[in-house]
């Protein structure tokens, strides 16, 4: 590579927070188990307590922070969930009397945050991410939070234009990232003041952790949030961001094979006449594509649609081989589920969200399909297996 050439995707994500070579020594160290460290005379220096840091953080921020703002100073803070970096962005900035504006289409805990921001004495305005609409309930707010592409819908806002029109307006802007990460989209080079992730879904990929993060530029921002961290120790432990820092290094290689599938799905989805409000933002035809084209690298693993009722659902589902029944998404193993069981998204009975993971794309689409048909019979029709 040419030293003037900016790594790629996939370079970046293998080399991301990696410490400078040691002879003898691994080139991810291992996870550091410390409560508390050698601390004589004053406590100055990087690690004093574990609540406060930990090596393995260290690399581990280092490493997401050169992802979401390659060549560019930023601090990342690490979280023990993406509700933990959610509630530290929001409850580190606003204040009693404060206004935030919300999507009313977003993630399905954030009618909870909602409560307890009002228990505050914070006032919550929502609109939907369809079409810039959180523009229309931003004048006066102290916070703007984005979620683009939404969950589950998977509508796609521009950033860039609402993240200017809030800082015209004095507002600070947080983007939940989750769904696209950093190589799908970058909330910080689109004018964002944060960008947040559940790093439980597809930052890391295989499943078995619970991680957040809340990148900024500014300083001053990162410290308000670390001490929200520190406050309520919301810290992930040393093994879950060891894990998360290994799973980095394949990042560019699951997601590239997760939006493929996605996108192979989408279209084969397409043709099914018993398939209605199919989204994905990287299918020409889905409303959300103009936009999506135009501020997004890579569109995602989501694809969502709708079943004529909840059996019809429930028996796609049932019939599924290569694609688990789980709720969470990202991950290199396909998932789906019906989203109207949870009760919290206002979504049709026979709403799913599908998840597509790593497996080949011919298997996928055929497992997929062969369950539409399957489930198109009663259960008392269908053949025995």
């Amino acid at each position: 590579m040419n030293s003037a050439q900016s790594p790629g995707d996939g370079t970046r994500a293998v080399r991301a927070g990696l410490p400078e070579p040691v002879k003898h020594e691994p080139t991810l160290p291992g996870p550091v188990f410390a409560a508390h460290f050698h601390l004589p005379g004053e406590p100055t220096g990087p690690y004093t307590y574990g609540r406060d840091s930990n090596p393995t953080w260290t690399l581990l921020e280092r490493a997401i922070g050169e992802l979401e703002a390659p060549g560019v100073p930023v601090e990342t803070v690490t979280f023990a969930s993406g509700m933990a970096a959610i509630s530290a962005v929001l409850f580190s900035q606003l204040r009693t009397g404060d206004a935030v504006v919300l999507p009313s289409d977003g993630y399905q805990a954030l009618p909870l945050v909602r409560e307890q921001l009002e228990a505050y004495g914070i006032e919550v305005r929502t609109a939907p991410t369809r079409e810039d609409r959180q523009l229309s309930v931003l004048d006066g707010a102290r916070l703007l939070w984005i979620e683009s592409p939404s969950n589950p819908g998977l509508d796609v806002c521009d950033i860039r234009r609402l993240t200017e029109a809030a800082h015209r307006a004095g507002a600070l802007v947080a983007v939940d990232n989750t769904l696209a990460t950093p190589l799908g989209q970058r909330p910080l080079e689109l004018g964002a003041d944060f960008s947040v992730a559940s790093d439980t879904k597809g930052l890391t990929g295989h499943g078995d952790l619970l991680l957040g993060h809340v990148s900024c530029r500014n300083a001053d921002l990162a410290e308000g949030v670390r001490r929200w961290r520190k406050v309520v120790g919301a810290i992930p432990g040393p093994m879950e961001a060891w894990l998360a820092h290994r799973s980095l290094a394949t990042l560019q290689l699951r997601i590239e094979r997760s939006c493929a599938n996605a996108l192979a799905l989408a279209r084969a989805l397409s043709e099914r006449g018993e398939v209605g409000g199919l989204r994905y933002p990287g299918l020409p035809t889905d409303p959300s594509y103009p936009m999506a084209s135009l501020q997004m690298k890579r569109y995602g693993g989501i694809v969502s649609f709708v079943l004529p009722d909840r059996a019809h659902a429930e028996r796609f589902l049932d019939a599924l081989r290569l694609v688990d029944d789980a709720t969470s998404f990202g991950g290199v193993r396909s998932s789906a589920e019906r989203r109207g069981r949870w009760g919290g998204d206002a979504v049709p009975e026979g709403f799913v969200r599908l998840s597509a993971g790593a497996e080949d794309t011919e298997d996928l689409v055929a497992d997929v399909l062969r369950a539409l048909d399957e489930a198109v019979d009663e259960p008392a029709t269908r053949p025995l297996r």
